[in-house]
């Protein structure tokens, strides 16, 4: 006999399947059910009180999101066994041996033992896109990158949204302030080394510097 919580979910994931009558566009969590169900039995027998299951439950949905998702758990400890060598993949020599996470895809070191993590700095636009790469302050002199210097392990991956502004460019803006293909026909650019700019040119300044003090709290700050 199934557990209440396991029953209650058989109801509703079969309402689910049966609602859905375009072939072409079934529920995307149709072919996890056999799974789904045998978590909400494993849950329902597991004696949650209604004081514990709400926390239960998000701590087990919490890790099994990070999980399908290939993202660590628990911290990184920065020991060696986590590292792999992945110089001769990024086009580097394999004597400057640039080792890539393997817990965490987006944590790089090199030589030097310095670490850094590509996310810690997402930009986000005035219309809601976000994007990673690089933003100026309004001096339009000092620029900074997604990627920061991990302090200290352990480490746990954090990633910041920081709010950024268009700022227009004059036509005849010879200095690239961002390195953004995007912007100009790259073929044009390898067949005749002449940069045809699509729209207007501009680059992203940071709109309040002060949100930039919680990322360097927890990072310290890379440059090339």
């Amino acid at each position: 006999m199934k557990s209440n919580t396991a029953s209650y979910a058989q109801r509703e994931l079969d309402i689910l399947v049966k609602s859905s009558t375009d072939p072409n566009n079934r529920p995307i969590i149709e072919p996890f059910i056999p799974e789904i169900l045998a978590l909400t039995e494993k849950f329902g027998l597991s004696g949650q009180s209604g004081g514990s299951a709400p926390y239960t439950a998000a701590a087990i949905t919490q890790a099994l999101k990070k999980l399908l998702l290939q993202r660590p758990i628990m911290p990184i400890t920065g020991i060696a066994e986590e590292w792999m060598d992945v110089a001769k993949y990024a086009g580097k020599n394999e004597a400057e041996c640039i080792w890539q996470n393997n817990r965490c895809s987006a944590l790089f070191k090199n030589l030097k033992e310095q670490a850094w993590y590509l996310d810690a700095i997402i930009w986000k636009e005035e219309n809601g896109s976000c994007y990673s790469g690089s933003a100026w302050l309004p001096n339009g002199e000092d620029v900074f990158y997604s990627r920061q210097l991990v302090k200290s392990f352990p480490f746990t991956p954090k990633t910041f949204y920081i709010d950024v502004i268009k700022q227009i460019l004059p036509a005849d803006w010879t200095q690239e302030p961002f390195i953004e293909w995007d912007y100009y026909s790259a073929k044009d650019f390898e067949e005749t080394g002449e940069k045809v700019w699509k729209t207007e040119k501009y680059r992203n300044i940071v709109k309040d510097s002060k949100q930039l003090n919680r990322v360097f709290k927890y990072y310290d700050r890379y440059e090339f």
